[in-house]
């Protein structure tokens, strides 16, 4: 392998987003408006089902779970389905229109993945790499194996050094902070890893603190996306967001994702709910200047986080997702192969081991497999999921969602913003959507196509 240096990584990596012109076999016709948000009809779909659909987000709504939402179905490039309900702000009451930004939390892993993939293509890593090959910091990682009852950490050795495409698939063994009792994960917390001034900071904190699990063995949800975030600073010589801006951003035309919402855009900036078990109902704002991804401003915002920290609209999110369906590609822009979408989205973890958490909610009933950066779908029936097999997915802390589905060439998105959950509520977003689009879907013949979907390494 050719390790290129660090110093012309940003000419090749803009050259290499903003210079493609290769189209994907399956790409769709996108214009520069694409896609247009309107109820949309389909012969793929039942019209009484999607009324069925918009019916059931519509009553999200109107029973208190959110204040607002918007709803996507894209399929074979054309919107099935698109509808606005409720409000994006309550004082002054706003409604929810087709501009409106959201805060997509770990809906950005994906893309920072994408962003990664970009400089694999370019040959800066290989997956076996040790991520200590290119973050020093990370070569005396020990790992947690138990704590005195004074709550002093008893660390070993680890097995290996976490590699490359261990932190593309959260088995490198880090922690997170956003749950859990143990060293690792108390630590996250009590040093604000999440909430850092800078990249640097985040890296040498993450290095001060053991790996909760030895690498490889298991899926552990983690601060890996972040990471990668720096990686790509690492490689590439940018700042994060300004190469996701001219690498990802730019070309693919999403010109309302960034990680901070400027002055002009704020009225479109949709108010972010938490339940209050005193007034019994969602209340706006309810949150600390400082808290993660709340007012996105300049002087609020420690670092891009790769993992938990961009903003978005449900038309620049679209235009991701068109991009990964179609190989890759939007319109006659590549921004990566359709050999690079197809090594991240089919499942890479060990034999035994499985996805426990969506993005939003825990996964009680199955779990599922995972590729880089998204949850994989490989067997619907066993995951006790109604997609078809090979689709991908993932959702964000404040209730959004997505998956795309290439066995039936269509993709999802559902925007919200909320923290908590009624009382007893089960409000389950991902499953209700995805039950009632495939009860839409018209049988096989008339639109609907099964395939294989290939197995891990």
């Amino acid at each position: 392998m050719i390790r290129r240096s660090g110093a012309m990584a940003a000419a090749i990596a803009v050259l290499a987003a903003c210079a493609g012109c290769v189209t994907g076999s399956g790409a769709s016709a996108v214009s520069a408006d694409w896609p247009v948000l309107e109820a949309g009809e389909s012969a793929a779909f039942s019209d009484e089902g999607l009324e069925a659909l918009a019916e059931k987000m519509r009553a999200y709504v109107d029973e208190g779970h959110v204040i607002g939402m918007q709803t996507l179905l894209v399929k074979d490039g054309a919107v099935a389905h698109y509808q606005a309900y409720g409000l994006r702000q309550v004082e002054p009451e706003a409604p929810v229109t087709d501009d409106t930004i959201f805060r997509i939390y770990s809906m950005s892993k994906p893309i920072t993945g994408v962003a990664l993939m970009q400089l694999y293509e370019l040959d800066y890593f290989e997956l076996d790499d040790p991520v200590a090959e290119f973050i020093p910091e990370f070569a005396d990682l020990m790992v947690l194996q138990d704590e005195t009852e004074d709550g002093i950490p008893v660390l070993v050795e680890p097995d290996h050094s976490p590699t490359m495409k261990e932190l593309l698939t959260h088995t490198a063994g880090f922690a997170y902070g956003l749950g859990g009792a143990d060293y690792a994960n108390r630590q996250f917390r009590e040093q604000k890893v999440l909430t850092s001034p800078d990249m640097e900071t985040m890296i040498d904190k993450v290095a001060a603190i053991p790996l909760l699990k030895q690498p490889g063995n298991e899926w552990y949800y983690s601060v890996a996306v972040d990471i990668q975030g720096y990686l790509v600073e690492h490689f590439s010589g940018m700042r994060f967001d300004d190469y996701l801006k001219a690498n990802v951003f730019g070309p693919l035309g999403m010109e309302d994702t960034d990680f901070i919402v400027p002055d002009e855009k704020r009225s479109r900036l949709s108010d972010l709910m938490a339940y209050s078990e005193e007034e019994e109902r969602f209340v706006p704002n309810a949150f600390p200047p400082d808290f993660l991804g709340f007012e996105l401003r300049e002087e609020t915002v420690g670092f891009p986080s790769g993992g938990a920290g961009l903003a978005s609209t449900i038309s620049d999110y679209a235009r991701f997702c068109q991009m990964m369906l179609d190989g890759g590609s939007l319109g006659d822009v590549q921004i990566i192969s359709p050999e690079t979408v197809a090594l991240m989205t089919r499942n890479h973890l060990p034999e035994g081991t499985g996805v426990t958490f969506s993005g939003t909610t825990a996964l009680e009933e199955a779990m599922h497999d995972f590729g880089f950066d998204f949850g994989v779908i490989t067997d619907p029936e066993a995951m006790n999921a109604t997609v078809g097999p090979g689709t991908y997915y993932w959702g964000g802390a404040a209730g959004t969602w997505f998956w795309i589905d290439p066995a039936n060439d269509l993709f999802f998105i559902g925007m919200v913003q909320r923290f908590g959950a009624l009382p007893g509520e089960p409000a389950d977003f991902r499953g209700e959507s995805q039950r009632l689009v495939y009860e839409a879907l018209l049988p096989a013949g008339e639109g609907v196509i099964q395939t294989a979907v290939a197995s891990a390494d």
